[in-house]
């Protein structure tokens, strides 16, 4: 189930008067997942489609008006990671098992696409993001296990964090679309700090393994912050102006997605603490 709204982002100028209310029914998904359903959301950030599937029974991508094609990924592609039980992503009549933290991608062109569990009392679930697309490369999957970890932070400044990248460059290729996930260390708090923002490129957090914690998610201009509280399995859609930082109650992990003119992970445009206001 598509909600028939689409996420449009107001401009910072606009979201600096916005009350705790509009900023969290603009820039905060709260309801992905529910047993039995695909759920998604277009936004119009780089045309970005999020959602979450949990496949009690074996469920079907949908196509949706908003694509304009005669099916889902005629010009889009898709990425998406399990985050539930063992799974299968089943493509074009190729089939990927995706145990928890394991990531497939799905390229422009697939047809047919269907989200199942290998045990329906224990479901997968499936989280997705989907661009448009102009060149179509390999379905493929990556094992968590593969993912290359990328050490970062410090215990002194409770931000030791490992970012796995699944779709990228050096990784699953893809057109535009840039995936993977980043888990903190115990006694860590804060991800992505100090923060950032990349004009090239808009941003997607999903945060999950919160439990009961809650996390504080920072976003809005450098000189104009605004925060949002965020709960487990909730997503943050972030414009390419704003910063996108969070600090929790505890350690957690979130899934970070992005498109726009480049996949440069590391082209972004950094803002000093002292800046921040």
């Amino acid at each position: 189930m598509f909600t028939d709204t689409i996420r449009r982002m107001p401009r910072p100028q606009e979201v600096a008067l916005m009350d705790t209310q509009q900023l969290r029914k603009t820039f905060l998904v709260t309801d992905l997942f529910a047993p039995g359903e695909l759920r998604g959301v277009f936004t119009d950030l780089d045309r970005l489609a999020v959602g979450g599937v949990v496949p009690v029974k074996p469920v079907e991508l949908p196509n949706h008006k908003e694509t304009g094609r005669a099916f889902f990924l005629e010009r889009r592609e898709l990425g998406a990671i399990n985050v539930g039980g063992a799974g299968v992503v089943h493509a074009d009549g190729k089939s990927f098992a995706l145990d928890r933290l394991d990531c497939v991608y799905l390229p422009m062109g697939t047809r047919s696409v269907t989200f199942e569990s290998a045990d329906g009392k224990t479901p997968a679930r499936f989280y997705w993001l989907s661009c448009p697309a102009h060149a179509a490369h390999p379905a493929a999957m990556m094992k968590q296990k593969d993912a290359a970890p990328v050490a970062l932070g410090s215990p002194a400044s409770a931000n030791q964090r490992t970012i796995r990248k699944y779709i990228h460059t050096g990784g699953l290729q893809s057109c535009q679309l840039v995936l993977g996930f980043t888990e903190l260390a115990e006694g860590s708090v804060w991800n992505t700090f100090p923060p950032h923002t990349h004009n090239r490129r808009t941003e997607i957090y999903f945060y999950f393994d919160l439990q009961e914690k809650v996390l504080v998610h920072l976003m809005g201009e450098p000189t104009a912050t605004r925060h949002l509280f965020v709960q487990e399995q909730q997503v943050v859609l972030s414009p390419a102006w704003s910063i996108h930082s969070g600090c929790g109650t505890g350690n957690y992990r979130f899934i970070w997605g992005m498109a726009g003119e480049n996949q440069t992970f590391d082209d972004m445009d950094g803002v000093k603490p002292a800046d921040l206001r």
